[in-house]
């Protein structure tokens, strides 16, 4: 057998096979049987063959990597579970012997005209979407262009039909109303943002639904918009909502970002969580077990589902006539210290 770093040429003839059908093999390609697409791998690891990319990339067709779109406004600073969504889609794109490749949106261009560029100069073999809007631009772009993609969220895009992966944000907000409803809490705030996401509208939905289900003619709700990005608005809006003397006794936040600036301003009005105020958020991200007295929130999973989110584009790559697969992932309430009993019940 080839001695390590063997040619390709030398790893065909030991084979007694062509160097195009060596070289078909090992890209995976489906017009090789998968014996011999097997005896040709085993042959290759023995023989420590690497194969060049480029050349395979010639013979697939494939690039061999997979595109994650990174807008630069907001991400990082305000966005951290980016963090773990890069390190889990890294981690699940490796097991599957392909590479993640990152492509920042520059100042004056638009995420969608990156993507159109990646997809144009077939940079990667398919994208993944991460914080889908309700009418999303870049996945009706990318299914009308037939190229592989999966998304973390949902669209409410009628009559396309792509794979996803998305948390179970309206059980989640009814869980959270359960728990400070059962603690005597009737008066209600939401901290919510402006922008069209599809996590802010099924969150929203399912603490709606589940005040109309209580039927508590006690239950108050007021919803306190801002921009996403926008901290000196938040902090702002905060201040004004906690000044009042009808100021709500539970607020929740639609993401541990808001919740975390709730926290903050209850700290400015001299109000004591959770004596006095009641927060609760969302995600999980790592100030949220460390910012005083630790912030009851959900965990989203993220790591676990943006490795997921890499085995159904691998699969959808592989096979692009196949059936969309989906998944709905439940979140984990992680109760710390910032919920308590209204303050007088």
């Amino acid at each position: 057998m080839a001695q390590s770093g063997a040619t390709l040429k030398r790893l065909a003839a030991e084979l007694r096979l062509s160097v195009a059908t060596v070289s078909r093999a090992l890209a995976g390609h489906p017009m090789i049987a998968e014996d011999t697409r097997a005896r040709v791998r085993r042959a290759a690891e023995a023989a420590g063959y690497v194969p060049n990319r480029a050349a395979k990339a010639l013979v697939s067709g494939r690039s061999g990597f997979v595109g994650l779109v990174l807008p630069i406004r907001g991400h990082g600073r305000e966005d951290p579970f980016l963090g773990d969504f890069v390190t889990g889609l890294g981690a699940g794109l490796a097991r599957h012997g392909t590479d993640l490749f990152l492509s920042a949106v520059p100042e004056g261009q638009s995420e969608l005209e990156v993507i159109r560029h990646i997809v144009d100069a077939r940079r990667a073999d398919g994208l993944v979407l991460a914080r889908t809007t309700e009418d999303d631009a870049r996945v009706a772009f990318l299914a009308g262009r037939r190229f592989p993609f999966v998304t973390h969220g949902r669209t409410f895009l009628p009559g396309i039909a792509h794979g996803w992966l998305d948390t179970d944000g309206a059980a989640a907000f009814g869980e959270a109303f359960a728990l400070l409803h059962g603690l005597g809490h009737r008066r209600f705030a939401l901290m919510t943002i402006a922008e069209p996401m599809t996590f802010r509208r099924h969150r929203e939905e399912g603490l709606a639904a589940a005040i109309a289900a209580c039927a508590d003619p006690e239950v108050r709700l007021e919803t306190v918009v801002t921009p996403r990005f926008d901290r000196a608005a938040r902090a702002a809006a905060v201040d004004r909502l906690l000044g009042r003397p009808d100021r709500p006794t539970a607020i929740i936040g639609l993401f541990d970002g808001l919740a975390l600036a709730v926290i903050e301003g209850a700290a400015r009005a001299g109000l004591a969580v959770p004596s006095d105020l009641s927060v609760t958020g969302f995600d999980d991200v790592s100030a949220a077990a460390h910012v005083p007295p630790g912030l009851t929130t959900f965990d989203a999973a993220v790591r676990e589902s943006a490795t997921a989110l890499a085995g159904m584009l691998v699969r959808a790559i592989a096979a692009p006539e196949g059936p969309p697969e989906t998944g709905l992932v439940t979140p984990r309430l992680i109760l710390r210290g910032s919920h308590g009993p209204a303050s007088g019940r």
